[in-house]
């Protein structure tokens, strides 16, 4: 029996996590995520840093330095943009940016990736690209058939956002999936610039 249980206890430790991107290198935790969202927060992303969306309210709630102005958990998972400043991307208008995305456990739902505006936390025109369904399919995912332009794909940075993107901070490209039968929501975050 004991010999059973170990390759399912080291094959769970190996498949703790869902999905982010990968490539150009998105916001992580960091002292003022600690500072907006609290420790709890941050040590949860810091485990898994795949992790969802829909456990980190719960945590916030329970944990004094919460503050929900700054934290914004809906966006980018409050993950800020003081811990990312060495990696703002600079982009031109109609300029193709390659992402690439980690899938670890697949749950099947739609996908998009916008341009989020930070202060408002909505979406800048129309996502620039969308998987209304089919985005990560266990059944695909497990037979080894994830579509490549799930996990690599590239998006084109549109010519009509003016100076609205212009100071660092202000704008993100972000990667969003919501896993229908898990009914959890992942987000990723790239800081960038137009120019």
């Amino acid at each position: 029996m004991l010999t059973q249980l170990l390759p399912l206890a080291a094959f769970a430790a190996t498949v703790s996590g869902h999905g982010l991107i990968t490539k150009p290198t998105p916001r992580g935790p960091g002292d003022a995520s600690i500072a907006a969202c609290g420790s709890s927060v941050v040590n949860n992303i810091k485990g898994d840093l795949t992790s969802h969306v829909e456990g980190l309210p719960e945590l916030a709630a329970q944990d004094a330095a919460y503050n929900a102005d700054l934290c914004k958990l809906w966006l980018c998972r409050g993950l800020q943009f003081a811990d990312n400043v060495a990696n703002v991307q600079q982009y031109t208008p109609g300029q193709s940016v390659n992402i690439q995305v980690q899938l670890s456990i697949p749950h099947a739902g739609s996908a998009n990736v916008s341009i989020v505006d930070t202060k408002t936390d909505t979406i800048i025109g129309e996502p620039l690209l969308s998987w209304p369904s089919g985005y990560a399919d266990e059944r695909q995912f497990y037979a080894h058939q994830t579509p490549a332009e799930q996990t690599n794909f590239n998006v084109t940075i549109p010519d009509n956002l003016g100076s609205q993107c212009s100071e660092a901070g202000a704008c993100v490209l972000q990667w969003w999936w919501f896993g229908n039968g898990a009914k959890q929501t992942y987000e990723s975050c790239i800081d960038f610039t137009v120019s």
